[in-house]
């Protein structure tokens, strides 16, 4: 069985939140590895969709439009009835139950704290090749611009991927999935495939 097909044959279908940052990129990527991709603006957007990406962007402006357009707590419901959920760099921010001095909403679902630009501004942007077990034996190569930290997961947390420094940059909680990097702006489609996985185990 294709997997971005259901037991039933269906072609599954993968949200993007579609309110700043770069969710284009991840649009662009689902349809590669065909998943039917869906821009999420709307609280009716998420219906019928299997899983939700949050990208990258400015996590305080992502948070205040999802308010805006009412999308919160409709994506922090979804989550907690088993919906798969992936934070990309300011989307891990979005997903945390804890961010030091954070000036925005968060969904307050994933058991972690996050240190929000931890690594310092867009000149401090670098790329790492990390080791993910999860997604197989050869290395992942990640892109982190001006990306956060995780810094505590709770025990109810897997962490899947740290850099040589035992920095935390990749953690799962169940069906949620939160990376400190950009693995859309690479060619490695790993981790959106393992997104896909995610749904079929939920």
């Amino acid at each position: 069985m294709n997997g971005s097909q259901s037991a039933a044959g269906k072609r599954r279908r993968v949200g993007v939140l579609g309110l700043q940052g770069d969710f284009q990129e991840h649009l662009e990527v689902l349809r590669e590895i065909d998943v039917e991709p869906v821009d999420v603006r709307r609280p009716e957007h998420l219906e019928g969709v299997d899983a939700l990406i949050i990208p990258g962007g400015e996590s305080t402006t992502i948070s205040k439009l999802s308010d805006l357009y009412g999308l919160t707590e409709p994506i922090r419901e979804r989550a907690r009835h088993g919906m798969p959920l992936w934070g990309t760099c300011a989307g891990a921010i979005f997903l945390a139950t804890r961010v030091p001095g954070r000036p925005q909403t968060i969904l307050s679902l994933m058991d972690m704290t996050v240190e929000r630009n931890a690594f310092g501004r867009q000149v401090d942007s670098f790329e790492a090749d990390l080791k993910v077990p999860k997604l197989g034996p050869a290395p992942f190569h990640a892109v982190f611009i001006r990306a956060p930290k995780i810094t505590e997961v709770g025990k109810g947390v897997n962490v899947l991927s740290r850099l040589d420094d035992g920095t935390i940059v990749a953690a799962q909680q169940g069906t949620l999935l939160a990376t400190s990097f950009h693995p859309e702006l690479t060619p490695d489609r790993r981790f959106h495939r393992y997104l896909v996985d995610l749904i079929d185990r939920s």
